[in-house]
Parts: C-alpha cells; sequence; structure tokens
C-alpha cells in the first residue's frame, strides 16, 4: 500500500509596508479621488487641457535638468538579454516639469500656443522617507507656454488659479507668497557681481530657515562689502501685501525707484507690481509680495511662487512652487518658448492632513455604493438585478448583495461599508427603501428614488 503524502504547511511571506510608497484604505482614497476631481475642474475652469506622459524617460532627457542624479530610479530588468543596454538607459521621471518639455518639443507642430497644459501623476525620488516625504508620489502641473513671449497676464493668472484651487479643498487659509528674480538678480549684476548671483539667491532663499545672521555669514564667502550685505538683506526682507507698499519698501531700502540705476532691477520691480495688481480681487491677506522667495533653481527668470497653509502649522514649508522661465524646452528644440508654471505637492499635502488633520479631508464611506439592493427570496435573484440596474441608469452607484442569508448579514454588511440606504425590490417598478442610520423605511417607485 503506498502512503499519500502528508499536505506541508505552505511556506507564508509576510509582506511589509516599503517604506516611502504609500498605499491608502478604500475611504482615504474616496476623499483622495474627490481632491483629484476638484483639482481637474478647477484647472478646467481656466482652459488648461490635460496630458500625460510616460512614466519613464530617457536618462539622458532626465539629466539635461542637472543636479539631479542622485535622486533618480533608473529601470532595468532583473533577467537582461541583448536589449539591456538599451534599457538601461531609462529611469522614471523625478518630476513633470522635464517630461512636459520634452513633450512640447515632440509635438511642437501639433499643439496649439499658448499651450495651456496639466498634468496630474505620479513621480518618483530617491529620498528619505517621513511624514510627507515620498519616494512615489503624486504631483499636479499646471504650466502655459508660448512661442517667443508670454504675456505677464498669464504670472497672475496662475497664481489666482492655484489659490481658488487650494481655497476650495476646505483645508484653511491660503497664503501666496510671490516674488521676482529679477529685482535682486538685476541689484547683484549692478554691484558687478553676476557671476555669483545664482549662488547669492540661493543664500538668501534660505533666509526665512537659518535666520538673518546665519545668512550673513554664508555671504561672507564672496567679494561683497557690508553695504552690498546689508542692501541685499533690506531688499530680501520686504514683505508687503500691494503693489504702492512694494514701491515704497523698495526705495526705502535702497533708493528711490526712478534713481535705481540696475535696468533689469527696475523691470523686475515693475512686473511684479503688475502681478500684484492682478491679484487684488483676492482676500485681503491672501497675497504677499516676499522678496526673499527666489527659488533655489536656476530656470526661473522671473515670478516665482511658494503657497503657505496658515492654519496648517505641521505643514513645513511651501504646499507649491513654481515661476516664469524662458526656455525651459530650449535644450530639446531650437524654438524660444517662455513659460510659467507651479507645482501642486499633492501626495504630501494629503499625507499631512491625514495624519495631522483628518477631519479636514471629510472621510467617509468606506466605499462610493449608494445603496445596497437585497432579496431574501433566491427566486427574486433577477429581480434584484434588474432593480439596480434601474437605479445606475439613474446615475446612482448600486451594489446587489452577493448571497441570501439573514437579514442582520446583509444590514451589518451596509453598515460597515457606511452605505446609506438599502433596497427591498417589490416589483419591476417600487421598491422599498430603508435608510441605515435612522432605520426610517418606505415604499415608492424606482423613478422616484433619489440621494437627497
Amino acid at each position: 500500500m503506498i502512503e499519500k503524502p502528508r499536505n506541508k504547511k505552505a511556506s507564508i511571506y509576510k509582506p511589509k509596508p516599503i517604506s516611502g510608497f504609500p498605499e491608502w484604505l478604500p475611504e482615504e482614497r474616496l476623499a483622495e479621488q474627490r481632491w483629484f476631481d476638484h483639482i481637474r475642474k478647477t484647472f478646467e475652469s481656466y482652459g488648461f487641457c490635460s496630458i500625460e506622459t510616460p512614466s519613464v524617460e530617457e536618462i539622458d532627457v532626465l539629466l539635461a535638468k542637472g543636479e539631479v542624479d542622485k535622486e533618480i530610479y533608473v529601470l532595468e530588468r532583473l533577467h537582461k538579454d541583448e536589449d539591456s543596454d538599451k534599457e538601461s538607459r531609462l529611469a522614471l521621471h523625478f518630476d513633470q516639469t522635464v517630461p512636459f518639455a520634452r513633450y512640447t518639443a515632440q509635438h511642437f507642430n501639433d499643439l496649439v500656443f499658448p499651450f495651456k497644459r496639466y498634468q496630474m501623476q505620479r513621480v518618483w525620488r530617491g529620498e528619505r522617507p517621513q511624514m510627507g516625504r515620498m519616494r512615489e508620489f503624486y504631483q499636479c502641473d499646471i504650466d502655459v507656454i508660448n512661442v517667443d513671449n508670454l504675456p505677464l497676464s498669464f504670472d497672475s493668472e496662475i497664481a489666482s488659479m492655484i489659490y481658488e484651487t487650494l481655497e476650495g479643498l476646505n483645508i484653511g487659509r491660503v497664503q501666496l507668497r510671490i516674488s521676482n528674480r529679477r529685482i535682486l538678480l538685476g541689484f547683484i549684476d549692478g554691484i558687478e557681481k553676476k557671476k555669483h548671483g545664482t549662488l547669492i539667491l540661493r543664500i538668501l532663499d534660505k533666509l526665512e530657515k537659518i535666520g538673518e545672521d546665519a545668512v550673513l555669514e554664508e555671504l561672507n564667502a564672496f567679494p561683497l562689502d557690508s553695504y552690498e550685505k546689508s542692501t541685499l538683506l533690506k531688499i530680501a526682507q520686504i514683505k508687503v501685501s500691494n503693489s504702492n507698499a512694494l514701491e515704497a519698501s523698495i526705495s526705502k531700502a535702497i533708493f528711490p525707484l526712478e534713481d535705481i540705476p540696475h535696468e533689469d532691477m527696475i523691470d523686475g520691480i515693475h512686473e511684479l507690481k503688475s502681478v500684484l495688481d492682478n491679484l487684488s480681487h483676492l482676500p485681503e491677506g491672501a497675497v504677499v509680495a516676499d522678496l526673499s522667495i527666489v527659488r533655489g533653481l536656476d530656470y526661473y527668470t522671473g515670478t516665482v511662487y511658494e503657497t503657505q497653509l496658515l492654519d496648517i502649522p505641521e505643514y513645513e514649508g511651501s504646499v507649491c512652487s513654481g515661476g516664469r522661465y524662458d526656455d525651459l524646452a530650449g535644450q530639446y528644440i531650437n524654438k524660444h518658448l517662455p513659460g510659467v508654471g507651479i507645482s501642486i505637492g499633492f501626495s504630501r499635502l494629503f499625507d499631512v492632513i491625514r495624519q495631522t488633520h483628518p477631519e479636514k479631508l471629510g472621510i467617509g464611506p468606506k466605499s462610493p455604493t449608494d445603496i445596497l439592493v437585497y432579496t431574501e427570496n433566491k427566486n427574486e435573484a433577477a429581480l434584484a438585478i434588474k432593480t439596480a440596474q434601474t437605479l445606475r441608469q439613474q446615475g446612482l452607484n448600486v451594489e446587489v448583495y452577493h448571497t441570501v442569508k439573514k437579514w442582520d448579514k446583509h444590514y451589518k454588511y451596509a453598515k460597515n461599508k457606511m452605505i446609506p440606504t438599502i433596497c427591498y425590490p417589490q416589483d419591476d417598478v417600487n421598491a422599498k427603501f430603508k435608510n441605515v442610520e435612522s432605520g426610517e423605511e418606505n415604499i415608492q417607485a424606482l423613478s422616484d428614488w433619489n440621494k437627497s
């Protein structure tokens, strides 16, 4: 007699979270989807169209931005073959600005300019994970780009739209902090220190984070006299709410506007004043001209933005940032394509709110279902399916309970998933509707029922 082998207990791999790669529960995902829907609706209300680019780009395309190689995830197959060398030149994109520039260059002849686009996709960066800092996350970008010249009016339109977008999320007071890099760069050029301009701006950009004394200490590395250093600090410390106050503050920090010998600085001041004037319709305190905002990236050439959440102290830094650039796509096409744009760090914002102020997310049901259809009679299964389909045709989200069991089973299922209503079909046109929370029930025609 041959003995049957004993069943061996299968080995089980216990999965664990992968640091920096988040995943949400169904109710959190529904809240996230509502945010996406609101952002998408707001972007499109200003005439921006959606594009989506591949998750991967050629490494040479990504490296064209410079100084990001440590953050890039390279794409490579586990089992290599003769094509492996070609595939190893692909990597996951770390932002959406570079793919957008490449996309514009490749599709130049098919696009209508000014080209207004938004993009809501995942990006990947090799960062150290922490609250609000992830290795895989969503960004929501908007940009407008044009051939040869881009009207300054778009700088204020972008700012107005991003304010409306964040305000509509109901996460508290939003403040736009706006500046123009030409102001400080113009002054640096005027004192003949242009070759140090970018490095000086990067130090001034840290003013709020490290303080005045530390900034002065770092400025000692450059050939600046005491007047030049103190004047740079005075300019960077200007924070005003309107164009008149901006001119007055600059005059106090240096000398009257008409006496400023630096043409680029004067142009930057006029541009910033124009943007502020075009944003005067926003609530008081919603916009601040903050000349310490210069952004660390070299490709910004004029207006720059940062955005603060005044009622969320746990959120450090800017919730969305951006600015004007002269020719970001220049390395991909022989065209002058100036643009302006801003990016919402969506996943970072969502995660901080989720962990610190979950009530602001409006997290509710664990499913999108409006109605659960149930029958205790196996012979009425077809009627239940037909009833559900009739309700779906009215724009409702409907589930049919998966089996016929005791009454409390399907009721518990509805309650646990926070489904508000249970429907018991009576015939082809009528049903009994029961409110899960109150227990109230009534019989009415399927065509008369609505969520309200």
